[in-house]
């Protein structure tokens, strides 16, 4: 693995040349368009670490802008809209440059898969009940 200088792991590079054959199980086949993407991600990724002040320069712009949008995000809150959203998606944009924001990216992911779940195990009781009635008729 090489590392890049800051010795954050997740940008290691791997010396090895991932396969176009999908056969490693990381989705990168011919298949499908999202293995293409990843691949492509790597090569340019790797290119840029080849040049540490354009690194910087890369990682700072990521910083402005998933800071800009959680900032819209958060403005965006108390109105009508997808305020909270776009808060996850300027903490996902901050994720891919920054350990810690990755972290809380992975967290509020996990709440939400259990959030998610939690809801379909309700609408299932609440089905197998016998529909929206939650109590005697009201007329």
């Amino acid at each position: 693995m090489i590392s890049d200088a800051s010795g954050d792991p997740r940008h290691s590079t791997p010396m090895v040349r991932a396969t176009s054959s999908g056969s490693d199980g990381s989705g990168s086949g011919s298949s499908g368009g999202g293995g293409r993407f990843r691949a492509s991600y790597r090569r340019q990724r790797a290119r840029l670490d080849a040049f540490p002040r354009l690194r910087w320069l890369y990682k700072v712009g990521v910083a402005l802008v998933g800071l800009f949008v959680v900032v819209l995000g958060l403005v965006l809150v108390p109105l009508p809209g997808p305020g909270w959203l776009i808060v996850f998606v300027g903490v996902a944009i901050l994720g891919t440059e920054f350990p810690l924001a990755h972290r809380i990216s992975l967290a509020l992911r996990r709440l939400a898969h259990r959030l998610l779940l939690r809801w379909r195990a309700w609408r299932a009781a609440r089905a197998a009940r016998g529909g929206r009635s939650t109590g005697p008729a009201t007329r």
